[in-house]
């Protein structure tokens, strides 16, 4: 067992987040768009999604494939979908960190493109401020159709 799954998970306290988000939306929320260039609040709980994969992938590969930005979120998505697709994700991304080694995170290189490269350990941790970049970013969206979450999302991201 390595430090991150010893130490970092519950990294699931992070990701309950999103779970937490989740649970105070409706479908209807998810087609809410904020002025201007910016998403659907759905598309960008797909995006967050999409992250997610290629990071599980950059820890398999030991490389991040950025094109997965060039893919359009699915139509149509419910908050039932988006849920059950998180838990997934959680779970690969879990069992993808758990098969490395302590020495693996610490000296296996993975490569963010543009000569951008930093050890496992370290994706993990821009991985987790990934998280919490959506999460702000999530939360103007709260803002603007007056929802509120719980209080662990609010002492967490405010």
């Amino acid at each position: 067992m390595n430090s991150l799954i010893e130490e970092e998970f519950p990294l699931h306290e992070t990701q309950k987040l999103r779970y937490d988000l989740m649970g105070a939306l409706t479908d209807e929320d998810l087609a809410y768009k904020l002025p201007g260039d910016n998403p659907t609040l759905g598309g960008l709980c797909w995006e967050i999604g999409i992250l997610e994969q290629s990071y599980i992938e950059s820890f398999q590969t030991l490389r991040q494939d950025w094109s997965y930005q060039e893919r359009q979120p699915e139509p149509g998505l419910s908050i039932t979908q988006l849920t059950a697709w998180y838990r997934t994700l959680d779970d690969e991304f879990e069992v993808t960190i758990s098969k490395l080694s302590e020495d693996d995170l610490q000296t296996t290189q993975i490569d963010r493109g543009n000569g951008n490269i930093v050890p496992a350990f370290v994706q993990f941790h821009i991985y987790r401020e990934a998280l919490m970049m959506f999460y702000a970013r999530a939360s103007v969206y709260l803002k603007a159709l007056q929802k509120t979450v719980n209080d662990y999302w609010r002492l967490a991201v405010g």
